[in-house]
């Protein structure tokens, strides 16, 4: 049986091609007792609309932003890789992207960057910053703009935004402890480092590791957490600090991205080999350290992944259609050095 199509509701609802138009697209000048009978057509029907067909034939294009944390870092590095590759292909198919970079711990910076933002010009946005009172607020006037919002990596759970695109930090902070625990034999402390507590990735993935270390292995001890910042200087002079004055520190958990100076500051105190070290993100860093045998375990996710996914949701939401769940769980990835993908 053919799929019923528009001129199928104009024939049952008894109106014009032109009418039965208006209504799907919503657009004004036709009677309520019209549009219902046009409604009512399409539910004997059971007319499901292509979305994408109907944009196409309108020549929508969809605005989509990406706000994303300024800096050296390597895993922004890899977004934004995957975000040019992602824009090659056909999911980026009628979409126009830009990407905006703000400083993750300035939030009045971040807001001032939102604000510029030409709401409505845009579909949707995707935010990877911290969650301050402020970017919610910000989130807030995107919203009442009729902007969509996702937020990408690190969840904005107290703000208005319409969707999540990432892992469960909770899940994955679980997950370090564990490989912590299995990993690190011997009695001790365990350092923990971050770029900043204010992100929620940050602060989830410390609460699952917290709860794993304390509740299946009392012999290690989770040490306050130490913040850089992004601050590369005092990632190293700080861990430097620490490793020096506590011999009894036998693993380290890196919960952020900025592995590089951490790496660099485990190496010159001499104890990077003895010490069991779990981070987050395959970047260049992590896979050489992987490789070289420095770091037993990194808890990663799939970049491509992430991005397409922000792509397909915001384009899902600015059509008001349900989202496919199932298609966007981003999966958690433990990679040690015998599966490191690439590798032989």
């Amino acid at each position: 049986m053919n799929k019923p199509t528009v001129h199928d509701i104009a024939k049952e609802a008894g109106v014009s091609l032109a009418t039965v138009d208006r209504v799907l697209n919503a657009r004004p000048g036709v009677r309520d007792k019209t549009i219902a009978k046009v409604q009512g057509a399409v539910e004997r029907l059971g007319y499901v609309r292509d979305t994408y067909a109907a944009n196409l034939a309108r020549q929508r294009l969809y605005q989509f932003a990406f706000v994303l944390p300024e800096g050296p870092s390597q895993f922004t590095d890899t977004l934004k890789a995957a975000l040019k590759e992602a824009i090659s292909s056909q999911i980026a198919d009628r979409i126009a992207l830009k990407v905006v970079t703000v400083p993750a711990h300035d939030p009045h910076a971040i807001v001032r960057s939102l604000r510029s933002l030409n709401a409505a010009a845009l579909d949707g946005v995707a935010l990877m910053v911290p969650e301050t009172p402020q970017v919610r607020d910000a989130v807030a006037r995107l919203k009442a703009e009729g902007v969509r919002i996702v937020a990408l990596v690190s969840d904005l759970p107290n703000s208005q935004r319409d969707y999540f695109i990432g892992i469960n930090s909770i899940a994955a902070g679980r997950t370090a402890g564990s490989l912590m625990g299995r990993f690190a034999h011997a009695q001790g402390e365990v350092l923990v480092v971050t770029n900043s507590m204010r992100s929620r990735d940050s602060l989830d993935r410390r609460l699952g590791f917290d709860q794993v270390i304390s509740d299946d292995f009392p012999h290690l001890m989770a040490l306050p957490s130490i913040e850089s910042y992004d601050d590369a200087a005092r990632m190293e002079q700080v861990v430097c600090d620490v490793i020096a004055a506590r011999p009894g520190i036998v693993g380290v958990y890196s919960m952020g991205s900025g592995n590089m100076p951490l790496l660099n500051a485990l190496r010159a105190s001499g104890r990077l080999g003895e010490l069991t070290v779990i981070s987050h993100e395959l970047t260049p860093a992590t896979r050489q350290a992987l490789q070289n045998g420095e770091i037993a375990a990194v808890i990663a996710q799939n970049v491509g992944h992430l991005v397409r996914s922000a792509m397909r949701v915001l384009r899902t939401l600015s059509d008001d259609l349900p989202i496919f769940e199932a298609q966007e769980r981003i999966r958690i990835d433990i990679i040690i050095r015998e599966n490191l993908p690439g590798s032989r």
